[in-house]
């Protein structure tokens, strides 16, 4: 079996919970998962399956989350998962003024992650390093924010913004949370958040632990297949002879130049993932990953 999972990830599971329940659900070691949510975190965790987790590396990575921001709140990991550092009510705060700050949370920005994180420094994770008593500095790292637009805006003594963001790999909501805050001069956490999409897949199409076991017990839960997953990535056809030849790691001259590519067979069999590079005479299709083997 190979394929990719499209998991609802509940509330209280860390993303390699979810990994083992799969393993156990469907009595597979070869399991994985694209891009790590933080345990209070719902929604979107992208799972492959079989020799699928060697195609994680090429899965598209654009993100998209619905995210709910509380002010007047300061905590040691920017969301509600940490100590209290600071708190105090901020009733008069009101959408018109952190609706004018939304314009710096988009394009380009530099972005501090938070301190517990799985970001390495000195070779060691954040969380590591802030569970430890270590005070270390941050890298600034730059983001990419594609969208951000507000949902609704709960007045009260600790105001909430609800915001859907679409953003590029590595961007930390709870940082945006925290740096919201500190703009307004209230301070700022995460108070809840869904991831709506990752990596092509959307939450509307996705499946709770609850419904992969259901269908997993009545026979009728396949795997999302490869080609779905990487419909991003654009195709190379190779015949026969020249299949064979690709997938047993021989040189494999191509036309033309071409970013990551599937590899398929006449038939439309994915036999992996290649992308050329330049030699004096010509093109090559080097082999990234290969799956399939040829006859």
């Amino acid at each position: 079996m190979q394929g990719f999972l499209n998991l609802n990830k509940p509330a209280g599971f860390t993303s390699h919970d979810c990994v083992a329940r799969v393993r156990r659900l469907l009595k597979l070691k070869r399991v994985g998962h694209a891009g790590t949510l933080d345990p209070a975190a719902t929604g979107v965790l992208p799972i492959a399956i079989g020799n699928a987790t060697r195609l994680l590396q090429f899965l598209q990575s654009d993100k998209a989350y619905r995210a709910t921001i509380r002010f007047g709140i300061v905590t040691t990991t920017d969301d509600l998962e940490g100590e209290v550092l600071h708190q105090a009510a901020v009733p008069n705060l009101d959408r018109a003024s952190v609706e004018a700050l939304i314009p710096q949370f988009s394009g380009s920005i530099a972005q501090i992650p938070p301190r517990y994180s799985a970001i390495q420094v000195q070779g060691k994770r954040l969380y590591d390093l802030a569970r430890s008593g270590l005070e270390v500095e941050v890298p600034v790292r730059t983001v990419r924010i594609d969208a951000i637009e507000i949902q609704a805006w709960r007045p009260g003594d600790f105001p909430e913004l609800e915001v859907d963001i679409a953003c590029g790999a590595g961007t930390y909501i709870r940082s945006i949370a925290r740096d919201l805050g500190d703009l307004l001069g209230t301070g700022g956490t995460l108070a809840a958040l869904i991831r709506t999409r990752s990596s092509g897949f959307d939450l509307a199409d996705s499946l709770t632990l609850e419904e992969l076991s259901d269908r997993i017990a009545r026979n009728i839960w396949q795997p999302i297949s490869p080609d779905v997953a990487l419909n991003h990535l654009p195709i190379v056809t190779l015949d026969a002879q020249t299949a064979k030849r690709w997938c047993q790691g021989q040189k494999t001259p191509y036309r033309q130049a071409i970013d990551l590519c599937r590899v398929e067979d006449e038939a439309g069999k994915l036999l992996g993932i290649a992308k050329t590079i330049a030699t004096e005479n010509g093109w090559l299709l080097r082999q990234q990953v290969v799956l399939s083997a040829v006859e």
